[in-house]
């Protein structure tokens, strides 16, 4: 939904990689671009004011906040702090979801789910 897969700090998530895999996905599509929603999310949170819905669901991509091991992306938090304060100004309730295939690549790298230490 985001795209926007490598500007502002984004690093590769387990997606980025899977779809990116020759075999894993139909025509090798992938979320690099996707719907663009990082770089139109007031568009769309209009879009959907128009709509008369009252709430949004959205991933939040954790290779955007957390790109390294021990890094804190504040460039990448901030465009969850300004769709929320979009959402918010047109009425509309966030309903974030806290993971969707966006383990971040290094996570994934160093053992992902199956370590406890995640």
């Amino acid at each position: 939904m985001e795209g926007a897969f490598d500007e502002d700090g984004r690093t590769s998530s387990i997606w980025d990689t899977f779809s990116k895999t020759k075999g894993k996905v139909l025509n090798m599509d992938n979320g690099d671009v996707a719907c663009d929603h990082y770089h139109r999310y007031k568009e769309d949170v209009e879009l959907i004011k128009e709509l008369g819905v009252d709430a949004y669901r959205f991933s939040i991509a954790w290779p955007r906040i957390f790109p390294k091991e021990g890094e804190y992306n504040p460039q990448g938090m901030e465009f969850y702090k300004n769709l929320l304060k979009e959402l918010k100004g047109k009425g509309i309730k966030a309903v974030a979801t806290l993971y969707h295939w966006d383990l971040p690549q290094w996570i994934q790298d160093k053992g992902g789910w199956e370590k406890e230490k995640i």
